[in-house]
């Protein structure tokens, strides 16, 4: 059986004046919901309240219980979360360009290797490949022939019409 979380009465008081000066919305919400719990209601009567999931409103009445009105407050995630800077990138990439100048085939695998053995973890499918983007990486195959190339009968036949 789910465990159930009491809020008193007081302590819903409490969260009524804390409302008073939150600014954030989000923040209101999750703190009107624990408010609510409070005066009696059930996750699923606040979670019709709020236009919320009964699940959802659980989560936030289970994180005021251990870490207080802070808990419900937003976390900000600043900046990106890359692995490396773009200059980190940019230096690993510095070798893979040079063996591309040289006319060396650069492959995906090669690059992702060194990157993983960089960053100490393996990494996700696509994100190498947004690595390459970034650095305006693109690709470039070689080909074995031209595919408009005539065939040898054809460039023999060439050759004997212009040898007169």
């Amino acid at each position: 059986m789910p465990m159930t979380y009491k809020i008193s009465k007081e302590e819903a008081a409490k969260i009524k004046e804390i409302r008073k000066t939150i600014t954030d919305k989000r923040v209101d919400k999750r703190l009107h919901a624990v408010q609510l719990r409070g005066e009696g209601f059930k996750n699923e009567e606040i979670a019709n309240k709020l236009e919320t999931s009964a699940k959802v409103v659980s989560r936030w009445v289970c994180a005021y219980i251990k870490g207080g009105a802070e808990a419900l407050y937003q976390k900000k995630r600043i900046g990106t979360h890359r692995n490396l800077s773009y200059e980190e990138e940019a230096e690993l990439l510095k070798e893979f360009l040079k063996k591309a100048e040289n006319g060396q085939i650069v492959e995906v695998s090669e690059i992702e290797k060194a990157y993983i053995e960089k960053v100490g973890h393996s990494i996700g499918n696509s994100q190498i490949y947004r690595v390459l983007k970034r650095h305006g990486w693109r690709k470039v195959m070689p080909r074995s022939k031209h595919p408009k190339k005539a065939d040898k009968e054809a460039i023999e036949a060439s050759k004997k019409l212009t040898l007169l």
